[in-house]
């Protein structure tokens, strides 16, 4: 599984989470089960591979670290999300960006333009193309204009996921950039 795999996973769990009354804990108890991987393994490939202990880990730091930070992060998209109503930015979008901001902000050994390549990624898989340029942007202005304190937790070795290929550059959209028009 690479890092890419275990970050998306962690997205489904945030993007989850925000419909459900559970907290972190329950919803990764419910959730990072094998059976259940088996399960959604056969129709999702993403599911295909259940994390190892390590990556495990990986996962629950970034649900867990969500949950507590939600508030804080959700305070930052909307600094940055300019010319939009929190309230009205897609869900998948705000998982993505909880997601991203709390590795940028919590986990140093995430370099942030994997992060944020990962995001863009994700949005372009999960809504619409526009909106990778949208979440691009407000991730390049949060990463120039933020002081980055240091990482809650020690590094994560990279050897405890699979090889992936090297991120393209994605060039951080400058601060100008006008978001979708809302519909």
């Amino acid at each position: 599984m690479t890092r890419s795999n275990a970050r998306e996973l962690a997205v489904h769990l945030i993007f989850e989470q925000g419909f459900s009354q559970q907290s972190a804990d329950e919803l990764l108890e419910r959730a990072l089960k094998r059976p259940v991987f088996e399960s959604l393994g056969e129709e999702e490939p993403l599911y295909a591979q259940f994390p190892n202990q390590a990556q495990r880990a990986y996962i629950e730091q970034l649900v867990r670290g969500v949950e507590a930070h939600r508030d804080e992060l959700d305070g930052y998209i909307g600094q940055y999300a300019i010319g939009w109503n929190f309230k009205r930015l897609p869900r998948t979008v705000v998982a993505i960006l909880r997601t991203c901001m709390y590795e940028i902000l919590y986990m140093q050994d995430v370099p942030n333009a994997a992060a944020i390549n990962d995001a863009v990624e994700l949005t372009k898989h999960y809504e619409e193309p526009e909106l990778s340029a949208f979440v691009n942007g407000i991730l390049g202005s949060f990463v120039r204009a933020q002081p980055l304190p240091q990482a809650e937790a020690g590094p994560l070795s990279d050897d405890l996921f699979d090889p992936e290929p090297a991120p393209e550059a994605e060039t951080p959209a400058s601060e100008g950039t006008e978001p979708p028009e809302e519909a």
